[in-house]
Order: structure tokens, then sequence, then C-alpha cells
């Protein structure tokens, strides 16, 4: 069976795109990152829904000495709570963190090409995001050709493949997918705060109750 490397934060998106993975007859691995996030809560979802879709996984304790002044790494800096419509409009939020995806893609390469995989799956997309530079196709692009050019596989003319394919869809699009693949929405956590229960103001909020609302479907995290 073809295997794949799934990058899996328990969010709406990597959860779908997990799923996805799965329909296309790919054997997952799943890759979860534990980088001082002040959203933890994240990483126990993410754990139950690989459990679930009975996947393996690790989980990948990432140490930063800085924080860039992320709101999502430095507690004393204030979550923003940006108006729907203009997420993804203005500059980089402060929810950004330096590098970060360069990070999780450059160990999703590396445990590929460990593990004889011959596709990394992430769920990244473009059209309902908050602006991270790290999310845009070009960005992704560039990580093919250096799966190609710095692996064992690469250079021995195998492929390895980087698949994002929630990347040019919607909210509303992704959240219908999910549906139509089984996605359990109740295992899912988008929200940036991490308490107990969603907090309906930061930006991964905003854009999934967007996504749900125009699917006309209920979230069942709300159940």
């Amino acid at each position: 069976m073809k295997k794949a490397v799934v990058l899996l934060s328990g969010g709406l998106d990597s959860t779908t795109a997990l799923y996805w993975a799965k329909a296309k007859g790919y054997q997952c691995h799943c890759l979860i990152f534990d980088y001082g996030q002040r959203h933890r809560r994240e990483i126990e979802s993410a754990k139950k829904i690989a459990q679930k879709a009975g996947v393996s996984f690790d989980v990948i304790a990432i140490k930063l000495g800085w924080t860039g002044r992320s709101a999502l790494l430095d507690l004393d800096v204030k979550l923003p709570n940006i108006p729907l419509e203009k997420i993804g409009q203005g500059p980089i939020p402060s929810t950004y963190v330096p590098g970060r995806n360069t990070l999780f893609t450059a160990y999703a390469i590396s445990a590929a090409d460990a593990l004889g995989a011959e596709a990394i799956v992430l769920g990244p997309n473009v059209l309902d995001y908050s602006g991270y530079p790290d999310c845009r196709p070009e960005y992704y692009q560039a990580f093919r050709r250096v799966a190609r050019l710095g692996t064992k596989r690469g250079v021995e003319g195998k492929s390895l493949k980087i698949l994002t394919p929630l990347i040019k869809m919607t909210k509303a699009q992704i959240v219908k997918l999910g549906a139509q693949l089984g996605v359990p929405w109740e295992l899912t956590w988008s929200c940036y705060a991490g308490g107990a229960r969603p907090c309906g103001q930061c930006d991964s909020c905003k854009l999934r109750a967007k996504g749900f609302e125009k699917a006309k479907i209920q979230d069942l995290i709300y159940a």
C-alpha cells in the first residue's frame, strides 16, 4: 500500500486532509507538533482524531528559543479580534509563527524519506485564511524542489509528492468535503485561545464558523 506522512494539527483543514488521504488509499502516518502553542488543546484533539481514523502518529516537541512576538507563543501578546471581512486582507497578523510551516514541512520530508512514504499531505488553504506567507501555493512549490533535490528518495529518482488538496478551496468547500469523507467534526479544534470551549473571537474561530454557515452544515463541536 502506498504511504503518506500527514501533518495533523487537529483543526478543520488538516483533519479533512487526513481523511482525504485515507480516501485516496494512502496508509497514513501523522505528525503532531507541540511547539509551545497557547492552544495546546489542539494536540489532544489531533491524537484523538488519529486514533479515530486508525492511523499511527508521532508527537514532535519543538523548543523554540524565540517567539517573534507571536500571539500563539507569547502569552503577553493579545490574540487579535479582527472583523471577519478583514481577515487576511491587512498586514500579517500577530498569530503568525515565524517559519512554523517551514519547520513542519522539513520534519515531514525527513519522516517520509525515512519511512519510505511517497507523499506528504498538508491542509493549507489560501482563500479563507489569515494571510500567513507560508500557506501559499508558491511556497509549497518551492518545497517540492527541496524534496526532489534534498532526499535519498529524490536523488534515486523516486517521487516524493507534496500534496495540498485544499489549498484553493474555501472553508465552506472544505466543510462539505469533510462531511462527505466522514470527518468527526466534534473531535476537531480550531480555536487559538485553547480554552474549554472555542472563543468565537479569533481568526480561526471566525473562519470556521463562516465555513459551516455557508456550507449549511452543523458544527458538531457545539453539539
